[in-house]
């Protein structure tokens, strides 16, 4: 049988060839690296998410049992409500947040330098060392805002030790992780045009309606940017929630990567766990085509 050889390769010269070879040596580590960490463990999961798979024997397969088992959960349900109160708090939030930093630190400000250094400075500290100190900050006894509640003759907050408290905590505590964030931006701030401003000052326009009319308009790229990979973090937020309460209490804080994780390497279900995986991949692309499909509403680009 006669091999099929694409018409670009066989009209190439020997030098050619022998260059095309070399480059494919230099980046096969690459390659393989993708194939084996990246292409086999998607490929693997969605078969697993068909079998009963407990890491020991071998996958037993079972179709749809998986995916039947996740909509009767109580917990599944839970880690899903859970996540989207996160998600719809944090995120708009988080995004506000960061546009208000980026105005103000956009602004002829003594220090500016210095305060971008020191808003960027936590998303650099470790996870770990990071939920340590809001540990101790938010401890219901001796935490430092506590302290600063009783001393103002208030009553102290359990924090992480309430259900009702648990989730504001952690949104509290994802607000202090804005730095990249405001940084996107902050570059995107200083690329709109001074002369609009100008031309704006001059017909009589205030802030508010040159923030309205020029600034969001022009930087709306960088919030839908923002936006859909804020939630896409916020759809998977485990380190910072393993840390601080492990679901507590009472599973108010179960969240789904939370939960995906002890379903797939304390419970040993690791084809539950690859369903899980596979029920959030397509949650998060209907999420983001969702976002996508609706920005051509309120994203401008340069060219519109």
């Amino acid at each position: 049988m006669k091999r099929f050889i694409p018409a670009r390769l066989r009209n190439m010269t020997r030098w050619e060839r022998r260059r095309l070879t070399t480059g494919l040596m230099f980046i096969s580590p690459w390659i393989v690296g993708f194939l084996a960490f990246k292409v086999y463990p998607i490929v693997a999961s969605f078969y697993y998410s068909f079998t009963y798979y407990d890491l020991i024997g071998a996958p037993q397969w079972i179709g749809l049992e998986n995916y039947r088992d996740l909509f009767v959960d109580r917990y599944f349900i839970k880690s899903v409500t859970n996540t989207l109160y996160y998600m719809v708090l944090a995120v708009p939030s988080g995004l506000t947040v960061a546009y208000l930093l980026a105005l103000l630190l956009n602004r002829p400000l003594y220090g500016r330098s210095v305060l971008r250094t020191v808003f960027y400075l936590p998303t650099i500290v470790p996870t770990v060392a990071s939920a340590m100190l809001w540990l101790w900050i938010l401890n219901v006894q001796f935490g430092v805002l506590n302290v600063a509640l009783k001393s103002l003759g208030m009553t102290a907050i359990p924090w992480l030790a309430h259900p009702r408290w648990s989730k504001p905590s952690l949104i509290l505590i994802h607000l202090w992780y804005m730095g990249n964030t405001m940084i996107i931006f902050l570059a995107a701030l200083q690329d709109v045009p001074q002369s609009l401003y100008d031309a704006a000052k001059v017909d009589g326009a205030g802030a508010w309606r040159r923030l309205r009319h020029i600034t969001l308009p022009i930087t709306s790229p960088s919030i839908l940017f923002n936006l859909i990979t804020g939630l896409i973090g916020a759809s998977q937020t485990f380190s910072l929630v393993y840390v601080l309460t492990n679901g507590g209490p009472a599973n108010s804080t179960l969240f789904y990567a939370l939960y995906l994780y002890r379903n797939a390497f304390q419970y040993l279900r690791m084809g539950y766990g690859s369903a899980m995986a596979w029920v959030l991949f397509v949650g998060i692309a209907a999420v983001t085509v969702l976002v996508f499909r609706t920005s051509g509403r309120w994203v401008f680009y340069s060219g519109d």
